[in-house]
């Protein structure tokens, strides 16, 4: 089997961690093993996040929808549904920024569910 050296690519790696572990604490951001475990964990946590981030938005907008929706004394079940016999194609993260925002536009879609619902 031929030998391999692996000098210019290995390095070229341990470069690209390193970078990404500037800013760490101690060791962290200068020796080899304890830089790349952190900054793999720091890339799995990203990794992760990233889809958690979609869920806790869409959480965010539910409970608002749902609390402005109380407020004109509908649930935000009913709400939905009202909305979706009447025909309104609306997300809910512009129903939520419509319930912050601009009160009588969604108190207006509120009556519309209502009367479909």
């Amino acid at each position: 089997m031929p030998r391999v050296k692996s000098n210019v690519v290995r390095l070229a790696r341990k470069k690209k961690v390193m970078e990404a572990a500037k800013g760490y604490r101690g060791g962290r951001s200068k020796l080899w093993k304890a830089a790349k475990e952190t900054v793999e964990r720091g890339w799995a946590y990203a990794y992760r996040d990233r889809k958690q981030k979609k869920r806790q938005f869409r959480r965010l907008w539910i409970t608002r929808i749902n609390a402005a929706a109380r407020e004109h004394d509908l649930s935000y079940n009913r709400l939905m549904s009202g909305l979706k016999k009447a025909g309104v194609e609306i997300n809910r993260k512009v129903l939520a920024d419509l319930a912050v925002r601009d009160p009588a536009a969604f108190s207006k879609l509120t009556e519309l569910a209502k009367s479909h619902g």
